[in-house]
């Protein structure tokens, strides 16, 4: 089980991910280390079992394991587009199910997801997450105001999950969507990390930092 660092280390975590995904020899990834460090400002206690729902190619989920103070990290998601060379067990599921029994899990992550599970689907998620697992969940997503940020929202989307063969299609939520999503499934938010600096210059004007959010959901 790894000691909490008390923020991520870009070159330590470029390491991890180059490891698996070699545009990140060359391209420091700056991105995934403010969102590591987002999540560890809200983490709680020492995890022994996290499932990380949505994982992608497995490459978060693969660092978590590495760095945060887990003992152990598994992923899933409804498309298998796991990395061959990960360290951390992975698995394709219906996207409905997953399949353990209850509490299995005493937390878990959702690193950029829900906003690409379709509205009618998000409340029936998270109950099931809510049955898998005991403690809690994890959150990193995003925060729109409104069409405006909707817009913004979707060319992130499209430049950061384009290139691996992540999903475009999108429906962000709003403050009051993610409250009302966390009390409809059982939960309530016990933590939101403080903002943080993603992008800067012109890219923190296009797409400014607020458009980002980690929350921490309990159940209630």
């Amino acid at each position: 089980m790894a000691t909490a660092p008390m923020t991520i280390d870009l070159r330590q975590l470029q390491t991890i991910l180059a490891e698996h995904l070699p545009v990140f020899a060359v391209k420091a990834p700056h991105y995934q280390a403010e969102m590591l460090d987002s999540l560890l400002e809200i983490w709680q206690d020492r995890h022994q079992r996290l499932l990380d729902v949505g994982g992608g190619t497995g490459v978060i989920a693969q660092a978590i394991a590495d760095l945060f103070p887990v003992v152990s990290v598994e992923a899933i998601d409804l498309v298998d587009r796991f990395c061959p060379t990960l360290k951390v067990p992975t698995r394709q599921y219906d996207g409905r199910t997953i399949p353990c029994a209850d509490g299995s899990y005493d937390a878990a992550t959702l690193n950029n997801v829900l906003h690409h599970v379709p509205r009618s689907a998000r409340v029936d998620l998270m109950r099931e997450i809510r049955r898998a697992v005991a403690g809690p969940v994890y959150i990193k997503d995003h925060l729109t105001t409104g069409l405006v940020d909707d817009l913004r929202l979707t060319a992130l989307d499209a430049w950061g999950n384009i290139p691996f063969g992540g999903m475009v299609k999108a429906d962000y939520l709003s403050r009051r969507d993610w409250e009302a999503l966390a009390r409809a499934a059982g939960y309530q938010i016990s933590a939101v990390a403080s903002s943080r600096k993603y992008r800067s210059g012109l890219a923190g004007l296009a797409f400014p930092n607020r458009l980002e959010t980690t929350m921490r959901f309990e159940p209630g």
